[in-house]
C-alpha cells in the first residue's frame, strides 16, 4: 500500500477549491492533531476484492464522497477498457447497475457514483431506494450490465459505509479488476481527474435510470423458484410462527413479503428495528450472528409462544436465527445454519426425488468439517473454496459453463447462504425463506431447530466451532497485523495446544506435512490464510479480515462432545497468545 505525506496531502485537501465547505470545516477541527491527520492521509482507503470499506469521514483513508467519485471513476477506467468503449462515444453503452442500504450517507454515495459513471458515457440502472446485496447480484445480470456497485458495510457498526463491486457475472469483482480500479485510483488527482455530471442532466440524456418493483417482482419470482419445501409449509405454515427483524435495513419489506408468498401465516416483525434508520438505534452492532441484537425480539416470543426467530443484516446477504431451546432461546452458529440447511436441502429433494446425481455443494476452507462429513455420507459432492463468497460465485460460473455439476447449495460461516444460480451473493432473503420451510419440516416431526441440530449431531458427529476476532486498529495495527503473519511463517509453531500434523499457507499454495516435510499443492489461489490441522481432528486457522482491522482465528474440533470440548478449549488459549 502507497504511503503518503499525510500533511501534504492534508494541506492539499483543505486548499482545494472542489472541497465543499461542510468538508473544510470538519478538516479544520483537526488542523492541530497530527496523529488523527496522519490517521486520515497517510494513505489511501485500499480498493480490494471487496471494494472499499471504511469509516464515514473526511480524508483519503475515509469514505466520503470524494473518495466514492475516485473509486466509480476507477471502474469507469476499467469498464471502458474492458468493453473497448469510448467515454462520451456514440454506439452500444456499458452500463453499470447501482443499489444502496439504510447506512447514513448511502443514497448519497450512490447518486455520486452514478454522476461519475455517467460522465464517462457509461448507462446507470440505479435502484430508486434501498435494497438488498442478493438484488443487486442478480439485478446486474438481469439487465445485461459490465459491472455492478452496492453502497454497504454489511453489518458493520454505525460508523462504517462501504462500495462493492461487482462483475458482469453478478460476482464480487476479481483480484485482477481490483488491482486495475486500485491502480487508476492512486494515478490521477482525486479532485481534477474525476469525471462528473450533474444527476439531473444524467437522468435527462438518458445516462441514469431508476429501478423500483418491477425488479423486485423478477427477483422475488428467482428466489421463491428454490423452495424445497412446499408440502411442508403446506401443512405447518398455519400452525409454526415467526418473528422476524431487518435490523434497521434493507430485508425489511422482501423477507415479510416472500414469507407471504410462501405460505407462511403467522409472520411478527418486531416494530422497533423495521424503521429504517443508519445509526442502528436499537443494536449494538447490525449483526445477525450475535444474539444481543435479538433481545427486543426474543421477549415477543416469550409472549407469542414462538419457536424460531429471524435476523437480517442491514444489506441483506447474511442472515442468522435464534431458536427456542427448552425454555430458553438459543443463537445458532453460521456453521450450524449451515449444515442444516444442507441436511434440509439434501434430504427435501431427495424425498422429492429432484436431488441430481452430479449435485454439488461449496462451502469456504474456513467453514466446519460437519459439512463434509454430511456430504459423503448423503453422498454429494463437496468442494472447498477461499474465504469470500466471490469464489463460490465463480465454481457456479465454472459449472454452468463445462456442465460437470449442477450447483446445491452453497455457504459461509459468516451467515452466507445460497441456492440457486439467479445470484452469486450469499442471499438473506433466500436464507429466510429456506429456514422458514426447514422450521416447518422439523415441526411436522414435532422438533425444534434446536432438536433438529442435535439429531444432525448424533448423525454425523458432534462438532464445535467458535471464531475469534482479534483488532488492531489504525496504522501502526495494520503494521502489527503484517509483522504477526510473517512471523507465523518464518518460525512455524509446532504446536497450538495440540501438535500441528499439516500446515497449509494458501500464500504460498502449499501444504506442508510436519513430520516428513513433505510439500503438496493446495490447488487453491493465492490468499493470506494459514490452516493447521491439528492431532485429535481439530483445526486452527488464521486469516486477516479483508475489510475490518482485525485479524479472525478460526477454531474447530469435532469427536464425542466432551473431547471436543475440551480440545476447544486448549487450542482456543494457544491460539489466543499466538496473535497476542
Amino acid at each position: 500500500m502507497k504511503q503518503l505525506n499525510s500533511m501534504e496531502e492534508y494541506r492539499k485537501w483543505v486548499a482545494s477549491p472542489a472541497l465543499d465547505e461542510a468538508a473544510k470545516a470538519e478538516l479544520a477541527q483537526i488542523a492541530e492533531q497530527p496523529e488523527e491527520i496522519n490517521e486520515r492521509f497517510a494513505q489511501m482507503l485500499q480498493f480490494g476484492t471487496g471494494g472499499l470499506r471504511g469509516i464515514m469521514r473526511m480524508g483519503l483513508n475515509g469514505m466520503n464522497i470524494y473518495t466514492v467519485r475516485l473509486a466509480a471513476q476507477g471502474m469507469a477506467t476499467l469498464i471502458l477498457e474492458e468493453t473497448g468503449a469510448k467515454a462520451g462515444g456514440s454506439g452500444e453503452r456499458p452500463s453499470v447497475t447501482i443499489a444502496f442500504d439504510s447506512r447514513n450517507n448511502s443514497p448519497l454515495f450512490a447518486r455520486e457514483s452514478a454522476c461519475v459513471l455517467a460522465a464517462n458515457g457509461i448507462k446507470v440502472y440505479l435502484f430508486e431506494s434501498l435494497r438488498p446485496t442478493p438484488e443487486l447480484s442478480f439485478a446486474l445480470r438481469e439487465n445485461g450490465s459490465t459491472a455492478g456497485i452496492n453502497i454497504t458495510a454489511s453489518h458493520n457498526t454505525k460508523e462504517y459505509n462501504g462500495f462493492k463491486a461487482y462483475w458482469a457475472d453478478g460476482a464480487q469483482m476479481a483480484p485482477d479488476h481490483a488491482q486495475k480500479v486500485s491502480d487508476v485510483m492512486e494515478s490521477i488527482d482525486i479532485f481534477s481527474d474525476v469525471n462528473y455530471m450533474d444527476y439531473d442532466q444524467g437522468s435527462k440524456e438518458g445516462l441514469i435510470v431508476l429501478m423500483g418493483e418491477d425488479m423486485d417482482e423478477v427477483y422475488l419470482g428467482n428466489v421463491l423458484s428454490q423452495s424445497v419445501g412446499g408440502s411442508y409449509v403446506e401443512k405447518a405454515g398455519d400452525e409454526l410462527k415467526i418473528i422476524y427483524t431487518p435490523f434497521h435495513g434493507t430485508g425489511y419489506r422482501l423477507v415479510p413479503e416472500v414469507l407471504k408468498r410462501l405460505g407462511m401465516k403467522h409472520v411478527m416483525t418486531v416494530p422497533e428495528q423495521m424503521v429504517i434508520d443508519g445509526d442502528f438505534p436499537t443494536v449494538k452492532s447490525p449483526n445477525p450472528e450475535y444474539k444481543e441484537g435479538f433481545a427486543l425480539a426474543i421477549e415477543m416470543a416469550k409472549a407469542n409462544g414462538v419457536d424460531v426467530i429471524i435476523g437480517t443484516d442491514p444489506d441483506g446477504d447474511r442472515c442468522g436465527i435464534v431458536v427456542r431451546d427448552g425454555d430458553d432461546f438459543r443463537a445458532l452458529t453460521g456453521n450450524q445454519i449451515g449444515v442444516l440447511l444442507l441436511d434440509y436441502v439434501i434430504r427435501a429433494r431427495k424425498e422429492q426425488g429432484t436431488l441430481a446425481d452430479d449435485s454439488i455443494a461449496i462451502k469456504s476452507v474456513v467453514s466446519t468439517t460437519m459439512a463434509d462429513r454430511i456430504c459423503r455420507q448423503q453422498e454429494v459432492e463437496m468442494e472447498n473454496v477461499l474465504t469470500g463468497f466471490k469464489f463460490i460465485g465463480e465454481k457456479i460460473k465454472e459449472y454452468e459453463a463445462d456442465g460437470s455439476h449442477t450447483f446445491l447449495f452453497g455457504f459461509e460461516e459468516s451467515n452466507g447462504y445460497l441456492t440457486g444460480t439467479y445470484a452469486r451473493d450469499k442471499d438473506a432473503i433466500l436464507a429466510s425463506m429456506l429456514i422458514a420451510e426447514m422450521a416447518c419440516y422439523y415441526h411436522l416431526k414435532g422438533m425444534t431447530l434446536a432438536d433438529g441440530l442435535q439429531k444432525l449431531y448424533d448423525e454425523y458427529g458432534y462438532s464445535r466451532e467458535k471464531v475469534n476476532s482479534f483488532v488492531y486498529e489504525g496504522l501502526e495495527g495494520q503494521a502489527k497485523m503484517k509483522d504477526i503473519m510473517e512471523g507465523l511463517r518464518s518460525d512455524p509453531p509446532e504446536k497450538i495446544g495440540l501438535p500441528i500434523l499439516r500446515i497449509r499457507d494458501y500464500r504460498s499454495g502449499e501444504i506442508t506435512d510436519c513430520k516428513t516435510g513433505e510439500k503438496a499443492p493446495t490447488g487453491l489461489p493465492e490468499s493470506n490464510i494459514l490452516f493447521y490441522e491439528l492431532e485429535g481432528d481439530s483445526t486452527v486457522i488464521i486469516r486477516p479480515s479483508g475489510t475490518e482491522p482485525k485479524i479472525k482465528m478460526y477454531l474447530m474440533a469435532a469427536g464425542d462432545r466432551q473431547s471436543a470440548e475440551e480440545r476447544l478449549d486448549i487450542i482456543e488459549e494457544a491460539g489466543a497468545k499466538l496473535l497476542a
